[in-house]
């Protein structure tokens, strides 16, 4: 074989080879290339998160029934009591004056009614007289031996002693009814003097202290609240107060389960459950002419022993609301919204023209699809996700339920094994029905991932 026949086959074999590279490269970089999930049955939780306060779900706040200095305080701030036990004493002498005062108008009271007792005896002695006087008057006018005059003059006072009579009967029932007075205020006094000592109405611990020996304790009234001495809490049962935003509220339902998370004790995770939840929004007040988000208390009673706890501790809340147990599921980025086209039965009906082809790195441009649709045909914006088949992208409409952290469950339109495109964002944004992809396997994404890392580090 002579050396210009060797030269020609070997430049027919590097152009064919060139051309078969061409041909492979141009093949794998044909479509967008994607990241895409299998969807698979899993177990979902939907969970509203909120934040909120720590606090006891039995407290007390102490206030003076009257008003007095306080002569001695027996307990300090954050100290542990018992039901029953004393906490401080208000100065009793204005107390015990009165006390006096009432105890002497008794007296005086009773005494009154001894003398209208002897009145009515009097009364009634002047009664019999002049009952006496008028029936001889009387006799004596029969038989002709008295004057008209004297037997009117007997009638009149026998008149007179009766009103005298009825006269000093009701001087007793008022004297009755003033002793009456004065023993209940005397009482009211006695049960006042009484609460001068404030005991612990149950045990707990004292989470504030406002007084001190000397001040001077303020009876609260219909526009002046009242001096609060001390709070005692029950600490050994717990509750989450959190505001819960207006667009989650309607999931959240009594007896749910929730975990509590206090910024105070960290690492740690605690159990309960919804026991109450508000039927009116938490007023708030706006600043600066801001709307406000609209916000509602649930309660969260904790079901098990917080240690080292205070009220008013920063927590989180996390409310299960719904949970499902092997469900199809979509992860959530792969979700989209597109406006498609449905005929009169509601069937989706896909358009030529909105299909996008990708040669290279390049997308050809396509004839946008008509902006009246043909009669009968509506354009909706349709919820769904794109599904890998034979290379390209197919907008499947989807119906989805509960709402995990990462899923979405899957009510109609997929069946386990599909292949939905989950990435990059900004493809799935704006890819087209019915385009042309390649699915980027896992190893490739790590690398890349690899890569940029090692980028961000530089």
């Amino acid at each position: 074989m002579t050396r210009k026949k060797v030269l020609i086959i070997l430049l027919v074999v590097l152009v064919g080879g060139a051309v078969a590279a061409a041909n492979i490269y141009y093949k794998r970089d044909t479509g967008l290339t994607v990241n895409a999930e299998a969807v698979r049955a899993r177990d979902l939780e939907a969970i509203v998160s909120a934040s909120g306060k720590i606090q006891p779900k039995r407290q007390v706040n102490i206030s003076a029934n009257q008003p007095g200095r306080v002569t001695r305080v027996a307990v300090e701030e954050g100290q542990r009591v018992t039901a029953g036990q004393f906490l401080l004493e208000l100065d009793p002498r204005s107390l015990e004056g009165s006390l006096r005062r009432g105890e002497a108008s008794i007296a005086q009271a009773r005494s009154g009614l001894a003398s209208s007792h002897v009145a009515v005896e009097s009364a009634k002695s002047r009664v019999t007289l002049a009952r006496q006087n008028h029936q001889r008057e009387l006799q004596l006018a029969k038989d002709g031996l008295t004057t008209r005059q004297a037997l009117e003059r007997a009638e009149s006072e026998l008149t007179l002693a009766d009103q005298e009579l009825k006269r000093a009967e009701q001087d007793i029932k008022t004297r009755e009814e003033q002793i009456r007075g004065e023993e209940a205020g005397l009482e009211t006094t006695k049960y006042n003097l009484t609460q001068i000592i404030i005991n612990s109405p149950m045990d707990g611990l004292v989470t504030r202290r406002n007084i001190e020996e000397g001040e001077t304790a303020v009876v609260g009234t219909m526009n002046n609240a009242g001096s609060q001495l001390l709070t005692i809490a029950d600490m050994s049962l717990l509750e989450a107060e959190v505001e819960v935003d207006e667009t989650d509220i309607p999931t959240v339902e009594l007896g749910q389960e929730a975990k509590v998370t206090i910024d105070a004790v960290p690492d740690r995770t605690f159990r309960g459950r919804v026991t109450e939840i508000g039927n009116s929004p938490i007023q708030t007040s706006a600043q600066g002419g801001q709307r406000q988000a609209t916000n509602f208390k649930v309660v969260i009673t904790i079901e098990e022993e917080v240690p080292d706890v205070r009220p008013g501790f920063t927590c989180t809340a996390e409310i299960t609301t719904a949970t499902r147990k092997g469900v199809t599921a979509v992860p959530i980025q792969a979700l989209t919204v597109r406006e498609m086209l449905f005929d009169p039965k509601g069937t989706m009906v896909r358009e030529e023209s909105s299909r996008g082809r990708r040669r290279g790195n390049s997308v050809e441009p396509t004839v946008s699809a008509s902006t009246e649709p043909p009669p009968g045909h509506t354009r909706e914006e349709t919820e769904g996700v794109f599904v890998v088949r034979n290379g390209r992208a197919v907008f499947t409409k989807i119906k989805v339920g509960v709402a995990g952290e990462r899923y979405f469950e899957v009510l109609e339109g997929l069946t386990a094994g599909d292949q939905v495109i989950t990435g990059p964002f900004a493809q799935v944004r704006e890819l087209d029905d019915d385009a042309e992809v390649k699915v980027e396997q896992e190893s490739d994404r790590e690398r890349r991932r690899r890569e940029a890392e090692s980028n961000d580090s530089e």
